[in-house]
């Protein structure tokens, strides 16, 4: 069956109207909670095959988190579901007005490699309990993830309701020439304008998950042994490849020689003995070799060491760091983490506002002025005062970029409102029908009209 074949199909189905019902939407999302249940070992393996994860950060990151927003989902369905009831202005008497949530159509989802279920699953969640039918597109980089993905949507839903598409760059190509109602990518900023100029093309909305250069500032007022801490889990996480990770480190000059101690201790608690046989590996050689390329003749602090046959590269830092830097030029994406250093915020302001809007930003401080300063002075997706990440895990926070790290957002309610279309609705009455809207357009009409809209 052609790419256009299989989303005809499914729009025929959604154009039933069966997925629409309420109890249509929580069966298909506990068969959903269900089959990841049943598929966890297989799914963990393949999460070992593809990135190196190990059982606990597999769970951690993907598993859980999927489960979570599917119990998430569950509990307020029906709330999300019911007509709201608006206001209706008094020049409107005698009418009510309600607003009815829809769902788009057909949505497709593109899902990168880095967290190749978790960023599957996750907007399908979504998807489903708005009422969509879905197409699932998973990373061909992550090639076990994919097959495993494909697996459990067969055994959960029939094709014209859920299914996967897998393959390479040629698959989402012909998948973006379709007309489609939603299309929810995750992924690179060069590859979310394709999907967006494709996407203009047939006026389908979409949202952008990409990423960018997330900055973590560490000021003197810090508790800097447990920054250090949660600056190391953030950032060395699935080796450095998460799109909210702390992408480079901005610490004030004097407690610059202490933090990197910390994190240094941090990381000797992590690894005992420099033993890393649960960090996951980096996706390919090509992006091993990337970040190798990175690091040539920067002045390494701690780590550095790699080992191409298993694409091995050693939690890095990286001192004295230039904004020239190849470091400072593009998203890492990897265990490499460059630190500059600054003795005000106008210095902090200044650098991260040179770059791009980020996805995320980290601020470790007791001062609420710093506080105040950097969340009124900054523009970014979202982030953490004194933590890294762990924004991502609630479902009610919206989780999503601005600018050039991306546009809507998702988790909890706004993954349900992300694909759902808001129908506003005017009900009149017709036992009174004022005749001020109506021709002749007479003075005193025109008296009465101005005393209503003032």
């Amino acid at each position: 069956m052609t790419i256009a074949e299989i989303v005809a199909r499914q729009r025929d189905y959604f154009l039933t109207d069966a997925t629409k019902p309420v109890a249509f939407r929580t069966a298909a999302l506990k068969r959903l909670q269900r089959g990841i249940v049943q598929h966890e070992a297989n799914l963990l393996a393949a999460l070992k095959q593809d990135l190196n994860k190990s059982d606990y950060e597999g769970y951690m990151t993907e598993v859980g988190l999927v489960l979570s927003e599917l119990r998430f989902a569950l509990k307020h369905i029906k709330k999300w579901t019911k007509p709201q009831k608006a206001p209706t202005p008094l020049t409107q008497f005698h009418a009510r007005s309600f607003i009815i949530a829809e769902p788009y159509g057909v949505a497709l989802i593109i899902s990168p490699w880095n967290y190749p279920f978790q960023l599957s699953l996750e907007p399908l969640v979504g998807a489903i309990a708005a009422g969509n039918c879905a197409i699932v597109k998973p990373s061909e980089h992550a090639p076990h993830t994919s097959r495993v993905v494909a697996e459990l949507i067969a055994s959960c839903f029939p094709p014209q309701y859920i299914t996967v598409i897998e393959g390479g760059q040629e698959q989402s190509e012909q998948l973006l020439t379709q007309k489609l109602d939603y299309i929810f990518f995750t992924g690179g900023i060069e590859v979310g304008k394709v999907v967006m100029e494709a996407a203009s093309r047939n006026l389908t909305p979409v949202s952008l998950e990409l990423g960018g250069k997330s900055p973590c500032i560490v000021d003197q007022t810090a508790d800097l042994k447990i920054a250090a801490r949660r600056l190391a889990f953030g950032k060395y996480l699935n080796a450095g490849q998460t799109c909210v990770a702390p992408d480079y480190l901005l610490v004030h000059h004097s407690v610059r020689t202490r933090f990197i101690s910390f994190l240094k201790e941090a990381l000797e608690d992590f690894f005992p003995d420099r033993n890393y046989a649960n960090l996951p590996a980096i996706i390919n050689d090509r992006h091993f070799d990337r970040l190798l390329g990175l690091i040539k003749d920067e002045n390494i602090l701690l780590g550095g060491r790699s080992d191409p046959q298993s694409r091995f590269i050693e939690p890095t830092v990286v001192g004295d760091v230039s904004p020239a830097s190849p470091l400072m030029r593009e998203e890492i994406m990897g265990p490499i983490l460059p630190v500059m250093s600054f003795e005000n915020l106008d210095e902090v302001i200044a650098i991260v506002r040179s770059m791009p809007q980020p996805l995320a930003l980290y601020l470790f401080s007791s001062d609420r002025a710093a506080e105040k300063r950097i969340l009124s002075s900054l523009s970014f997706g979202g982030g953490c005062i004194n933590d890294t990440v762990i924004h991502l895990t609630s479902p009610h926070l919206g989780f999503g970029g601005v600018g050039d790290s991306g546009m809507g957002c998702y988790h909890g309610k706004y993954s349900f409102d992300t694909f759902t279309h808001y129908k506003s609705i005017l009900k009149k009455s017709n036992w009174i029908d004022l005749s001020m809207r109506y021709h002749p357009y007479t003075a005193s009409k025109s008296r009465l009209l101005r005393l209503f809209l003032k």
